[in-house]
């Protein structure tokens, strides 16, 4: 498929397209030992005691989505819960979200002395996991990666030869109809793909929710910065563990499931420690269909 082709983006989204968007959605609210503002691009919840853990959610969520993970977690690691500002009811900002949302977490890790802290990330959050070790290698622990990849758009097109110069138009084009988007179209969308997202229609539900309580101005722009930011190039400098969890449940043939590896294998091919497990009951969000399979890949990537 080539994206840049505006007639296309006009045609009924078809199952890639879904699945492409179910990579960017996540969210809810947590309880927590202390919350705090850390910075203008995100607030911080923090639970547990022991390593420090960051956890980072993905498109249109908070830090609820992690509830099940954390509670299995909370007894040995010190559980540092993020809810990026325009995101389920937290107040937008002005111009650049991701970049601003990467700066300021790691002058929060330097400023609250975590010793190289492991970052678990969903979606767009996996995104960010990718990104903090790639930049600022020496100071990342292990990485887990929760069904997001270093580049998404490739997602869409079925083939790692994609590239930001191919995606351009596409991500200009969304971007511009996000932000003419009201929050019942942006809540009509996000119904669209939530077979995608989870099993059961509770947690349907809860991703709708967020997606609901999300500003479009604020989850186009982050979609924008996704489709035109491939941290291909540099994930190679990433010095820690990786460890890429994917959701195969929503794929419908074995083909398809073996496509989708093989795309995600190639993005993690150059990272000297990265590793692939594929979760083939789960959809998007493994922390809700499996919470204890991801719990125990969690748990066991930290110790090793």
């Amino acid at each position: 498929m080539k994206p840049s082709n505006e007639n296309n983006h006009k045609k009924q989204p078809g199952f890639w397209t879904h699945f492409a968007i179910s990579l960017t959605i996540v969210g809810g609210m947590l309880a927590a030992n202390f919350s705090s503002k850390a910075a203008e691009s995100f607030s911080v919840e923090v639970i547990g005691k022991g390593k420090p853990v960051i956890m980072i959610p993905g498109l249109m969520s908070d830090a609820s989505v992690w509830r099940p993970t954390a509670e299995a977690l909370s007894g040995q690691y010190q559980l540092h819960l993020i809810s990026i500002a325009g995101f389920a009811g937290k107040p937008a900002i002005d111009g650049e979200l991701l970049p601003t949302v990467t700066q300021e977490l790691l002058q929060y890790i330097n400023q609250h002395h975590l010793k190289q802290p492991a970052i678990v990330g969903h979606s767009l959050g996996a995104f960010m996991a990718f990104n903090l070790a790639s930049r600022a290698p020496e100071m990342i622990g292990t990485v887990i990666a929760v069904d997001g990849l270093p580049y998404l758009a490739p997602v869409f097109s079925r083939t790692n030869d994609t590239t930001v110069a191919m995606m351009q138009g596409q991500a200009d084009y969304l971007r511009q109809q996000y932000q003419q988007m009201s929050p019942q179209q942006l809540s009509a969308m996000t119904a669209q793909g939530l077979f995608i997202q989870a099993t059961s229609q509770q947690h349907q539900q809860q991703v709708l929710d967020m997606a609901t309580r999300s500003d479009p101005k604020a989850a186009g722009q982050a979609v924008y910065e996704l489709l035109t930011t491939d941290l291909r190039p540099v994930v190679h400098q990433i010095k820690s563990k990786v460890l890429l969890l994917g959701a195969g449940g929503a794929l419908t043939s074995n083909a398809d499931r073996e496509r989708a590896k093989a795309l995600y294998q190639q993005q993690i091919a150059s990272i000297a420690h990265a590793t692939l497990e594929f979760n083939e009951q789960s959809r998007h969000f493994i922390m809700l269909d499996q919470p204890a399979w991801l719990a125990n890949q969690i748990i066991s990537a930290l110790q090793e």
